[in-house]
């Protein structure tokens, strides 16, 4: 235990010194630096001091790595949410974030709530899952020797994942049939795809989803971005929501594509000089005068917020959606330590062409705000809620009677099915939370705190028996159009994948929609582009849209 904790100290203060004369801001006086060094090996003395005392004297026998990590994690915690501590036994985990893969069949699984049952939610496009024929529904039984019917997710999904190219033998029951069914599967590399879907839209509009900076996705953009010009592309909407980032190098070489060589995209600033650096676009673009729109939301961080922040100080394209998440830091992200251990460590801001930083939060501001519509609380309670999981089993239902469907951006249910889905709703016995019941409750007690309930009691009941009697058919009607829609989403990507469900979910995305207007109404993207004054970008504004200017 000693020789360990001798080690902790000494990687602990070694950097500690070196930063100290490598800061590459105003030098410090000498004393400040004995003095901040002596402060180190003080608090390291007394953090060793602790841990054997406890270690000697604690009532029960202390697990070194539980209470040690749980020591290093809270003392990264009190930095910045992004520098963490990754033990020996958490390396894949830190090469998958890192690669953005990771081995085993490549399907989503759940926990089917009614079934008490792990089962697949939705296998990949062109991975063993869908290869061997595996399906949105099969209740996983065994993996290999192992039962896997009282298992959770998390257990189950290890035992899937493996190293490439071991195969293993999954037996599943398909609850369409009734039959059980083996299957033989190996394991590989899965990666899920940088793009999830582009195509053409209206008015000559290309539309690219970009889902992550993480594998190659310059190699990705280039060929779709070029695939859409060859499709008649005139102007393109590129789709950053809920894209959480990546390769720094990876987003300078995607503005490339729309940003002259030579110009410099983001600027890095730390404490040391070799965390500094300045990225320039290094070779000729493809395209500088394409009319461009990026979508942006809360979702959107670090290297999106890059890209969408360098467009749009560069003017060379107009942001829209709401404020990014704000995430100015930049991380190393494998600084190794004894033992196999790694960190990744915040080590750097990063400033925008224009000199702006981007601050926890308060991430990029769109130039036109776009506020998504939000989900009724009757679809959340269906799509991800509903004990009785009769939308899941409505989809797997309609999947194994429709060998085919039509193409997903033609595809709808017919007004029998959906009645047939209401009547399964129904039946189920299917209950929700409605908020209209919570707001009414802390309104009856806000009356009776304020002393006017009692005589507007009669009153009170009377909504009260309203709510409580909500009529579950009209609520079904009354949001038909976001429930189908979804529907139609889980149905889609048993036939289409993620491309096909993202086609069905594009019909109604009201940014889309506003992305696309500003790209057709005459003078309306230039003048968002150029911001000449308020006044001038108000007069674009639909007042029916929702939107407003920034």
């Amino acid at each position: 235990m000693k020789k360990i904790m001798t080690m902790l100290l000494l990687s602990v203060l070694t950097p500690a010194v070196a930063m100290a004369q490598e800061n590459s801001g105003t030098s410090h006086p000498e004393q400040e630096v004995k003095n901040h060094n002596l402060e180190v090996a003080k608090n390291l003395d007394i953090f060793n001091a602790l841990y054997k005392n406890l270690d000697l004297m604690y009532v029960d026998t202390l697990d070194a790595n539980k209470v040690i990590g749980t020591g290093i994690n809270a003392m990264l915690q009190s930095l910045d949410p992004y520098t963490e501590y990754y033990p020996e036994e958490k390396q894949k985990e830190l090469k998958q974030m890192l690669t953005g893969k990771y081995a085993g069949i490549g399907a989503l699984v759940r926990y089917h709530q009614k079934l008490k049952r792990v089962v697949i939610e939705e296998p990949y496009e062109n991975m063993p899952s869908s290869e061997v024929g595996l399906k949105k529904g099969d209740i996983i039984l065994q993996i290999d020797d192992t039962l896997m019917t009282d298992k959770n997710v998390n257990y189950v999904s290890s035992h899937l994942r493996g190293e490439p190219g071991t195969t293993f033998m999954l037996k599943i029951l398909r609850p369409t049939t009734g039959k059980k069914m083996n299957f033989k599967i190996t394991r590989r590399s899965i990666k899920m795809p940088e793009i999830t879907y582009y195509g053409m839209r209206p008015h000559n509009i290309g539309y690219i989803c970009l889902s992550t900076f993480t594998g190659e996705p310059a190699k990705a953009m280039r060929r779709a971005y070029l695939d859409l010009k060859k499709q008649g592309a005139q102007k393109l909407v590129l789709d950053l929501r809920g894209n959480g980032g990546g390769s720094l190098a990876e987003c300078v070489d995607i503005l490339n594509m729309w940003i002259p060589k030579g110009v410099k995209i983001v600027e890095t600033k730390g404490k040391l000089k070799r965390a500094g650096s300045e990225y320039k676009t290094r070779l000729e673009p493809i395209d500088t005068v394409m009319p461009m729109v990026v979508m942006v939301n809360g979702e959107t961080a670090s290297a999106s917020e890059i890209t969408s922040g360098a467009l749009q100080d560069l003017k060379r394209g107009v942001i829209i959606g709401t404020r990014t998440y704000g995430k100015g830091l930049v991380q190393i992200p494998n600084v190794e330590l004894p033992y196999n251990a790694n960190l990744k460590l915040t080590t750097s801001r990063y400033y925008l062409p224009s000199g702006r930083g981007i601050k926890m939060k308060e991430g990029i501001t769109p130039d036109l705000e776009v506020k998504p519509d939000t989900m009724a609380n009757i679809t959340l309670y269906l799509d991800r809620l509903d004990s009785t999981e009769v939308m899941f089993d409505y989809v797997v239902d309609y999947i194994s009677k429709h060998p085919t469907i039509a193409p997903a951006a033609d595809f709808h249910l017919t007004d029998a099915d959906y009645a047939d889905f209401k009547q399964r709703v129904i039946a189920a016995g299917f209950t929700y939370d409605q908020v209209s019941k919570k707001q009414f409750e802390e309104l009856v007690r806000t009356a009776k705190f304020e002393g006017y309930y009692d005589e507007a009691s009669a009153e009170f009941e009377a909504l009260k028996q309203k709510i409580d009697h909500h009529d579950l058919n009209r609520d079904l009607d009354a949001h038909r159009d976001e429930i189908q829609q979804m529907l139609e989403q889980d149905i889609v990507s048993a036939y289409y994948y993620q491309g096909g469900q993202m086609q069905i979910g594009l019909r109604t995305d009201k940014t889309l929609l506003e992305a696309e207007r500003i790209l057709t109404i005459e003078g309306a993207y230039e003048k968002l582009l150029n911001k000449s004054d308020e006044s001038s970008k108000e007069q674009f504004v639909d007042k029916n849209s929702a939107v407003s200017v920034k």
